[in-house]
């Protein structure tokens, strides 16, 4: 056994050696030495108008809710289907997905009640969010050119009450809004502490709102956001008192 181990041991420094001298070997004075033609990038079909790029996973289309159901019990879903629309059904509480994800590349389209108050108090207000994986939460509000009295760091396309957007992109209430998320799930050790925080990049109705921002950890109402171990987990939509509607959402895994 230990002869074996030690040929392997010898096979993988002579290999490591082969490599570093096929690079010395190389003459970069010519084109090919800096062209890398493996492995090539898979082709994906971009999406024309509102279609999903070809790669998407398409989490509602306007037909079905079958690939959401209630956050709290993972029973169907009970928000209200009509014309290609989903819109939040009071007193009903969060969707989740069924399928978990991790890294990805999220496209969502809501729209704010047309009768939203201009209220801090979230009665029908336009509340609700985009939370990834379960915890970090893009807010939605009504936030049409700041005449909602909210805090800053609570307003549409914020991550809630960790960061202000770098710019408010929100459309009037009654008329669609399009969030494209960009997102790098977290990284735990094996003893369940943080190696690497989540990021986030938001695109809000074509505007770069944030970019590159690490999350500080799960969202809270009260106290200071904390990382806690998890695996792959849910997109969930939040109900929140306001008949939120959304249409057009997949997601890319990256």
């Amino acid at each position: 056994m230990k002869k074996i181990l030690t040929l392997c041991f010898g096979f993988a420094i002579l290999s490591s050696h082969a490599q570093k001298e096929s690079v010395f070997k190389k003459d970069f004075t010519k084109p090919e030495a800096t062209e890398v033609w493996e492995p090539k990038p898979k082709i994906v079909t971009p999406g024309m108008g509102t279609a999903p790029p070809s790669d998407a996973i398409v989490l509602f289309d306007g037909k079905s809710m079958d690939q959401w159901v209630m956050a709290k019990d993972e029973s169907p879903s009970r928000w209200v289907l009509d014309k290609g629309v989903m819109t939040v059904k009071l007193g009903e509480g969060e969707l989740q997905t069924k399928q978990k994800f991790g890294d990805c590349q999220l496209h969502v389209e809501f729209k704010i009640p047309a009768d939203a108050k201009n209220s801090a108090n979230r009665n029908n207000a336009g509340n609700s969010g985009v939370f990834l994986q379960e915890r970090y939460e893009v807010q939605i509000f009504n936030s049409y050119q700041n005449e909602t009295p909210l805090y800053a760091n609570g307003q549409t396309g914020s991550i809630y009450k960790q960061v202000i957007p770098m710019a408010n992109a929100s459309s009037k209430p009654g008329e669609w809004d399009a969030f494209d998320i960009y997102y790098t799930a977290p990284r735990f050790r094996d003893n369940g502490s943080l190696e690497k925080p989540a990021f986030i990049t938001l695109v809000h109705n074509g505007v770069l709102t944030l970019h590159h921002f690490e999350i500080h950890g799960t969202i809270q109402y009260i106290g200071i956001p904390k990382y806690e171990l998890h695996d792959k987990a849910s997109v969930r939509l939040q109900g929140h008192g306001s008949a939120v509607s959304f249409r057009n959402i997949w997601i890319r895994e990256i």
